[in-house]
């Protein structure tokens, strides 16, 4: 869904997905997949850098705001490349590691994009302010839209939920209509009580 796709969403759309000039600039960043890693560090946590050794069990890495690191193997990560910085479904990550998850969630966050996937979970964080993507313009954006279709949340889960509903009764109703409601022909002018129609 491009930039034109998006309007549909109304002033939602920065909420919910990366421009189209955001995703070309991030695939064209630099990135080596080799010398990438995320290396844990106490006070923040995980801290982007450059590995530059690995020897007897322990790395070195020097973080981007230039601090120099060494720490055990276990305690880096492989970074995951720009384009997929901000990535609506994670399950989609190259790797799928805590600081790749957590970086991910972070970015999105500082973008105010509170919905992001994870396989079949929409994970939420909350913004704790007001945010223009509960209107009734993004709830008709996303009215018929498989979840592949549109960016992530939760009223995208809500349609598909209610669009399988429809599908499953409907077919229920052509199964039961056919076979009659105790297993024989169908001679029934009503149909039982509690069913679905």
């Amino acid at each position: 869904m491009g930039d034109g796709e998006m309007e549909c969403f109304g002033p939602a759309a920065i909420f919910l997905r990366k421009s189209e000039r955001e995703r070309i600039e991030a695939q064209s960043k630099p990135f080596d997949a080799k010398t990438a890693y995320f290396v844990a560090e106490p006070a923040e946590m995980y801290l982007k850098g450059t590995l530059k050794s690995k020897e007897g069990g322990k790395a070195t890495v020097v973080t981007l705001c230039g601090k120099t690191l060494t720490v055990k193997e276990d305690d880096i990560y492989p970074m995951n490349p720009p384009k997929f910085d901000k990535i609506e479904d994670m399950a989609m990550m190259t790797h799928l590691n805590e600081p790749c998850v957590l970086y991910n969630l972070k970015e999105r966050y500082a973008a105010w994009m509170i919905y992001t996937y994870s396989g079949l979970f929409c994970v939420t964080v909350n913004p704790y302010k007001w945010l223009p993507v509960y209107d009734a313009v993004v709830v008709t954006g996303y009215r018929g839209k498989k979840r592949i279709e549109a960016p992530p949340h939760i009223f995208s889960i809500s349609d598909n939920a209610y669009q399988f509903m429809l599908t499953v009764n409907s077919v229920l109703k052509c199964m039961l209509s056919h076979l009659g409601f105790a297993g024989g022909p169908n001679h029934c002018s009503q149909p039982p009580p509690g069913s679905l129609w």
